[in-house]
Parts: C-alpha cells; structure tokens; sequence
C-alpha cells in the first residue's frame, strides 16, 4: 500500500487534515494511518469518531486515552490492503504498529475491518494476527537419541 509518507512527522503532516476534519480519508488504509496518528498524537475524539457508529458507544474512552498517552508510537507498516478504495463500501486493512511501554517494545499486528458509510469511512472491527504456527516435520528427536547436530552426544546433553 502507498501512502505518501517516509517517516513519522511525514504521516504526521499528511494525516492532520483527516484528523482536523478539513478533508476525509479517501480509502480505507488511510483511515488506518490517520487513526494510528491519532493514538500518537492523543487525538481521542478523532478515534471515537471514526469507529462504526453501530458499535461506537462499547468503546472505553478512559483506556483509548490510557493506552495513547501511555505508549511511545514508534512506526507503523501497512502490510496489505483488501479492497477499501475510493470506490469501495468495505475493506480490509492488516498492519503492524510498533509501540514502547514502560520499557518494553511491543508490535501489534491487527487485520481491521471498514466500512464506508455516506461516503465516510469508519473503523468496524480487529482482529489480531498472530505468528503464524511452526510445525517441524523432521522425525522427533528424543532425550536419548544422538544430538541431530552432529556432536555425537545424546540430545539431553547437547542441544536439548
């Protein structure tokens, strides 16, 4: 997905004018980019505004606010984009915002649903991606068996 940014004061700039209410996000990603915008820069009302008016009033201001101030917004990549153009009525955006709280990093991958509701787009719904699973396909390798790594011990006394 191409929004015009390179880094964060750039998607700073380009967002204000959705956040302020001087223009409308045209797609779906861009209402993803101004929304991550207003988690970093503390615009909660923005927030509020932009989710689904259907479900608007299940969203806990108090922890919109905490988790806003509370987080050092360090990036955000849009992974990949299903639908939600100009032309569109709904979307699906998967991204990745890179947050630090009291000291630790945190990456939070979420594939979100919009809608476009009156030529408006509003967030809908999240759901978090996770890691995809691994799955060794090798023959299992037990506590006495010789290390698979070649050291000649047994795999309790390498690398196991």
């Amino acid at each position: 997905m191409d929004i015009p940014f390179q880094d964060a004061s750039a998607l700073e700039a380009y967002c204000q004018p959705f956040i302020h209410g001087d223009k409308r996000p045209p797609t779906a990603a861009d209402l993803m980019a101004s929304r991550y915008v207003a988690y970093a820069t503390g615009a909660i009302d923005y927030l509020l505004e932009t989710h689904d008016p259907k479900t608007r009033s299940e969203t806990d201001r108090k922890s919109t606010e905490d988790w806003s101030r509370r987080a050092q917004w360090q990036g955000l990549e849009i992974v990949s984009t299903d639908k939600g153009g100009p032309e569109d009525d709904e979307g699906y955006v998967e991204f990745i915002a890179r947050y630090a709280m009291d000291g630790v990093d945190h990456v939070h991958r979420e594939r979100s649903r919009f809608r476009r509701q009156d030529g408006r787009w509003y967030f809908v719904s999240g759901a978090k991606v996770g890691n995809a699973t691994v799955r060794n396909e090798g023959p299992k390798v037990g506590r006495n068996d010789p290390c698979p790594c070649g050291s000649g011990k047994k795999f309790k006394k390498c690398c196991g």
